[in-house]
């Protein structure tokens, strides 16, 4: 057998040799050992953090109860002629800002005026008529006063004609007419009695009573005031202060009915915030508690309020048409219940349109405080501990 040359070890097997220090120089020092506990500390401790750190913000949070469901709300008054007619003239343009009070647009006062100066000679006309009754009146006890003294003359005279009788002077025709002219007389004083009751009654009774108190003027009073009523109901005025919509709709000689509404009229003078919380929400809520308004047109400008009302029900329970949740088919949803937010007053309110969103946010000055568990198990060891405690006020 042929025997291989020895090759010598390979590289990889070479241990590299120290270079020798010079004389009189230090030795290098060993690398320290890395520790290896400071890492695990680390990675304890970040999570423990965050864990304390969630829990103190639950343990403390509660307080600011938030949504985004809300919106500004202004009173619309939907302005309605009284008075049919055609539109004479528009006297406003669209969107524009009025003060109650101010011409909106007028109907043409045409007829209405015509019927004023009509009712106007039909109060002259009964006015005229209670001065004739006042007159048939005094005519009246005028006659009743002739029969009077014509019965009484009567009277005399019937008495005298039946003592000639009785007597012999005068023959029994003589005592006969003498008595039915008692008898003329006294239903001519019936008559004339009947006659002054009727024109006392025809006076209400009272034959002193003023012109203008007599019921026939009152009444013709009463048709003229509505007839000058519905001539200055022939000019629409805004009723509050508000900014006006819809009048492009309106064009001169459109006739128009009451109780047909024509134009909007959106009132400035009260605005508040309608915000829909869920009913989860609601259970440390109360009416007067501090809410922060921010509007998304004005994100910059936050607003105070308070809670004024809470409504009476949640929205669906006045829908239209009301979910049916006897049902097999029942999901249960978080409601949402309406609140009045009311503005405090005084400070600046930007330009506000009704329907505008808004995010609110309510200071309930409650907070979660520990679980219960937890609680007792301080209490138990007493340290005490509350599951729930007041914060102040903001």
């Amino acid at each position: 057998m042929t025997a291989q040359p020895n090759s010598g070890p390979s590289p990889e097997d070479v241990t590299p040799l120290r270079p020798e220090p010079p004389a009189g120089a230090r030795p290098e020092p060993a690398p320290a050992p890395r520790p290896r506990g400071r890492r695990r500390l680390l990675i304890v401790a970040l999570p423990l953090a965050l864990a304390l750190a969630g829990g103190y913000v639950w343990v403390t949070g509660g307080r600011y109860v938030a949504t985004e469901d809300a919106y500004v709300k202004q009173d619309r008054v939907s302005v309605m002629p009284q008075v049919s007619g055609q539109i004479d003239a528009v006297l406003v343009g669209e969107n524009a800002a009025v003060r109650a009070g101010d011409t909106l647009f007028a109907i043409d006062p045409a007829v209405y005026r015509s019927v004023v100066d009509e009712d106007r000679a039909k109060l002259e006309s009964a006015r005229l008529e209670v001065e004739k009754l006042k007159a048939a009146y005094a005519q009246a006890v005028s006659e009743a006063a002739t029969a009077r003294e014509a019965l009484a003359t009567a009277e005399t005279q019937d008495a005298r004609q039946q003592a000639l009788f009785r007597g012999g002077v005068v023959p029994q025709a003589a005592a006969d007419d003498s008595a039915l002219k008692l008898q003329q007389a006294k239903g001519a004083l019936a008559q004339a009695e009947s006659r002054v009751l009727s024109a006392r009654a025809a006076l209400a009774g009272d034959p002193d009573i003023a012109t203008d108190r007599h019921p026939a003027v009152l009444e013709a009073l009463a048709a003229l005031n509505g007839a000058e009523l519905d001539l200055a109901n022939t000019t629409v005025r805004a009723p509050v202060d508000g900014v006006v919509s819809q009048t492009a709709r309106l064009q001169h000689g459109q006739y128009v009915t009451p109780a047909v509404p024509v134009v909007t009229l959106v009132a400035t003078d009260e605005t508040w915030i309608e915000a829909n919380f869920k009913e989860t929400d609601l259970t440390h809520m109360l009416e007067g508690q501090p809410v922060e308004v921010t509007l998304d047109t004005f994100p910059d400008r936050p607003l105070k309020g308070e809670i004024d009302s809470i409504g009476a029900g949640t929205g669906s329970e006045f829908a239209l048409l009301p979910a049916q949740n006897a049902s097999g088919n029942w999901v249960k949803v978080v409601q949402r219940v309406p609140l009045r937010v009311e503005l405090e007053p005084g400070q600046a309110l930007p330009a506000l349109r009704t329907g505008m969103s808004a995010s609110v946010e309510v200071d309930t000055g409650h907070v979660r405080g520990l679980p219960r568990p937890v609680a007792h198990a301080l209490a138990a060891l007493g340290l005490g501990g509350h599951t729930a405690v007041a914060a102040p006020a903001r």
